[in-house]
């Protein structure tokens, strides 16, 4: 009894550290970057804020005979490759959704076919339920018949029986007369 009750409270302490476990799994990398969050947000306070105003100041010189015009369109779009790229991007798109719809028409194929697979088992396994079933019932029915001829057997040999007592017959005088005819017929 004791032993019993050691591993119920054995299993108990194991289900609780389980259970912390699952819970710091789950808790704990959230509660980590809030934390890094407040310290970095309390860490970046004592800076002082930044000045800066990249307009205003001029582009640094560059040497005589290197020059690039592009740099200064360099933050401008250009509508030719933007008009291109969400081309591009809309076509990837379309091409990502029209493979993800094949994979879930071919995995819904197969789910299908899973199904009607188990359907053809669970079917057969039934008919042979059934047949059991239905062989079960004969046999009951068959030693119910046997219960009650053999009921009606035990009767009647008991009333034979009775009958032979009361004409003189014994059981021991039988058995010796039996004995003794097995004796001559084997002879």
């Amino acid at each position: 009894m004791a032993l019993n009750q050691s591993k119920a409270v054995l299993l108990r302490v194991s289900l609780v550290v389980v259970a912390l476990c699952i819970a710091g799994y789950i808790v704990g990398p959230p509660l980590y970057w809030h934390f890094v969050a407040v310290n970095n947000h309390s860490s970046s306070s004592t800076c002082a804020p930044c000045i800066c105003d990249c307009s205003s100041q001029p582009i640094l010189s560059i040497p005589q005979g290197l020059s690039n015009t592009s740099f200064g369109d360099c933050a401008k779009p250009d509508p030719e490759v933007s008009g291109d790229t969400e081309k591009n991007f809309a076509e990837l798109l379309t091409e990502e959704l029209k493979l993800q719809e094949s994979q879930a028409v071919e995995n819904q194929q197969r789910a299908d076919m899973a199904l009607l697979e188990a359907k053809k088992i669970a079917s057969q396994y039934q008919k042979e339920a059934d047949k059991c079933n239905s062989g079960m019932e004969t046999c009951e029915e068959a030693r119910e018949k046997a219960e009650l001829t053999l009921v009606t057997q035990k009767k009647l040999t008991a009333l034979w029986e009775l009958r032979a007592r009361q004409k003189g017959w014994k059981e021991g005088l039988a058995k010796s007369h039996a004995h003794s005819q097995g004796k001559v017929q084997s002879s």
